[in-house]
């Protein structure tokens, strides 16, 4: 079945895959976003360790969720993988430490033995929350900004500056994307609470976290969504390969792939559906869902937007031909054969993932049930 599809075909399925894992993975970051209310949304020890007992159920899908994005990356278009993370090393290796941080925390915060305390592993998940969104969007944002690397003719990359991707953090576009993705897992966090927390005070309070939250999320996205569409982009000619600059190249693959547009747009108002009905519905708890499956359809359209269509999905700001396309940065069609039958295990995985979810949360959590758990984070 796959191996009769051309390498191109292949190809496109990967990113296709890779992007879905994409959008999957910023969806779940609720966790994060959640991890940076503790404070704000706990004024008790009790309330606080009952709201980080309603994210340790599901730290681990993120975390797995990052390590699959990572790996199939990895294989589907291992040149991107050596040049992103073996070049932009300091962030990926901040990015690595504020995950190990967070293991760490949701293992021994609520040890016999901590002898450093619960808020040191609280300070330890308000790092994860914030300069893991950040980091992560961050990075991404270079898959339509470019990044600072060269690519020989024997496919080694090298790093053109000594910075080692940090240098990201000074391209504006990038931040905002960043920062997009810090308060959307701050309003997934909120909207999580209101869902799976039985505490009326909590609830409360994570409520009016959508108006906090929302504002400075609705400027930072609006500001990074005009720019994208307006800015140059890295179009490659598909007889030659060459890349170049096109002007309003993201808004005319929008028009040239009129699916993704309506994915993008459905996701859109998806979000804002969520959001607004939380916000001014009093008990209202489904709003995660509709955000929630809001963030996967915008996220999922934003990497199609930067693969699809001729297009450079990692530019080289050094050297443009240099720039990375789903083409040139691919593994051989018969990988990408094998690993494609491998794919056909996603949906059981997928299913699996709903299963564990609906069995966690067959209950809201409460403090009753806290008091009488055997394991706590």
């Amino acid at each position: 079945m796959f191996e009769n599809l051309s390498h191109l075909a292949l190809q496109q399925y990967w990113w296709v895959i890779d992007s879905l894992l994409g959008s999957i993975l910023v969806f779940l970051m609720f966790v994060q976003g959640g991890q940076t209310l503790i404070y704000r949304l706990g004024k008790s020890d009790e309330e606080r360790t009952l709201l980080i007992n309603a994210l340790g159920r599901k730290w681990e899908f993120t975390f797995t969720t990052l390590v699959t994005f990572g790996g199939a990356m990895f294989a589907s278009f291992p040149l991107f993988y050596s040049t992103s993370f073996g070049g932009a090393y300091w962030v990926w290796m901040a990015i690595l430490f504020c995950f190990i941080i967070q293991a760490v925390a949701y293992e021994f915060r609520s040890k016999p033995s901590n002898v450093w305390g619960a808020k040191t592993f609280e300070v330890f998940l308000f790092i994860n929350g914030l300069l893991g969104t950040i980091l992560i969007g961050t990075a991404v944002g270079t898959f339509f900004n470019g990044a600072e690397f060269t690519v020989n003719e024997l496919n080694q990359s090298r790093w053109a500056n000594p910075y080692g991707g940090l240098e990201a953090v000074l391209n504006l576009h990038n931040v905002a994307l960043g920062l997009t993705v810090f308060f959307l897992a701050r309003l997934l966090g909120s909207l999580y609470f209101m869902n799976h927390i039985e505490h009326e005070a909590i609830f409360n309070r994570s409520r009016k976290q959508l108006l906090y939250c929302g504002i400075p999320f609705l400027v930072v996205f609006l500001f990074f969504a005009i720019r994208l569409l307006v800015m140059d982009g890295f179009a490659v000619d598909a007889e030659t390969g060459i890349v170049s600059k096109e002007a309003y190249k993201y808004l005319h693959n929008f028009l040239a792939m009129p699916l993704v547009l309506i994915l993008f747009l459905v996701g859109v108002v998806l979000v804002l559906f969520g959001l607004i009905k939380s916000y001014l519905v009093e008990k209202y708890t489904k709003g995660i869902w509709f955000t929630g499956g809001g963030t996967i359809l915008v996220v999922f359209a934003l990497f199609l937007l930067a693969g699809f269509n001729n297009t450079a999905f990692y530019p080289s700001n050094a050297d443009l031909q240099s720039s990375l396309t789903i083409q040139n940065a691919s593994s051989s069609h018969y990988t990408l054969t094998a690993m494609s039958y491998v794919s056909l295990m996603v949906p059981f995985v997928i299913a699996y993932i709903v299963w564990a979810w609906r069995a966690i949360n067959n209950k809201k959590l409460d403090l009753e049930e806290l008091r009488n758990e055997d394991h706590l984070y």
